[in-house]
């Protein structure tokens, strides 16, 4: 966000020595009191005025009411504020799908956080669970986009789903649909659909920074959620591509790269996150 030109005031939910794709991290996660405690120094020196807030991993309920009622009090000193919520609570391995999250986050996400977000990028997991309902065709994952809607944000982006890809099993679709009330209260939704070339490797950061580009990308274009996709998921692309190409050098021949190895080149895809050169296209649905 800060190489896209954004001023950024970071909260850290979790100050960990690193990520918890290794196999020992250690470090502290901060409470509800703390990040109330930090937002207050904020107010107390009126500059709790911004224009985006973005969250991702949380692993505590307390703290995440906390952010609702911050991001309602926010809403209320700056009406055109956007929330950008992603909501981080599983995935599915093998077509099963498992919580990494404790189970209580999933009511406080669907009934007071999903609400309040204007964009939303859950993976096809987390949109089953906000909405109760299983995907298993691009007709139901328009559906669920449908009722997510219903709850609040007006944008939803399913980042990753096991839809069958047109281009073939070597494709993931990623699905996004933007709904606008005009002026006379009727609904206009723009809907499309994504299909990126899978990357065989499992990366971890790939749902914040995908949240991250988004925000900027509807920011630059907020009524063009196809460019704004296009941009993000191209982006992705470059990312994920230069990190696996430089894990598998590391890792040598026919080694399996390990998690150091997999981290994401971000600063080394500096360039790319700035000016995505379109490599994927999305297709109006």
């Amino acid at each position: 966000l800060q190489v896209l030109g954004f001023e950024v005031d970071t909260v850290n939910s979790v100050q960990f020595s690193n990520h918890t794709g290794y196999a020992h991290w250690k470090g502290q996660v901060l409470n509800s009191d703390e990040l109330h405690e930090l937002y207050e120094g904020l107010k107390l020196n009126k500059v709790n005025r911004y224009d985006y807030v973005l969250t991702g991993y949380t692993r505590d309920t307390s703290f995440l009411a906390m952010v609702v009622d911050i991001v309602q009090e926010l809403k209320q000193q700056n009406s055109n504020l956007v929330y950008v919520c992603d909501p981080v609570m599983g995935d599915k391995w093998n077509g099963e799908g498992s919580m990494y999250v404790p189970e209580d986050l999933l009511p406080v996400y669907r009934d007071k956080v999903v609400p309040v977000a204007d964009i939303i990028t859950p993976n096809q997991f987390e949109a089953e669970l906000l909405t109760g309902r299983k995907i298993h065709t691009e007709k139901e994952a328009l559906e669920v986009m449908d009722m997510l809607h219903a709850m609040g944000p007006e944008t939803v982006v399913i980042t990753s789903s096991d839809l069958q890809a047109s281009l073939g099993n070597d494709y993931l679709i990623a699905l996004g649909s933007h709904r606008n009330t005009k002026a006379d209260g009727t609904n206009m939704t723009q809907r499309i659909r994504v299909e990126s070339p899978k990357v065989d490797a499992v990366f971890v950061g790939t749902g914040d920074l995908f949240a991250a580009m988004l925000l900027a990308w509807t920011h630059k274009h907020p009524n063009n959620l196809k460019v704004a996709c296009e941009k993000t998921v191209s982006a992705m692309q470059h990312v994920l591509q230069r990190t696996i190409k430089s894990a598998k050098a590391q890792a040598g021949e026919g080694n399996k790269p390990n998690s150091a190895q997999l981290e994401l080149r971000m600063v080394q895809s500096k360039s790319d996150i700035e000016n995505p050169e379109i490599i994927v296209k999305a297709t109006m649905l």
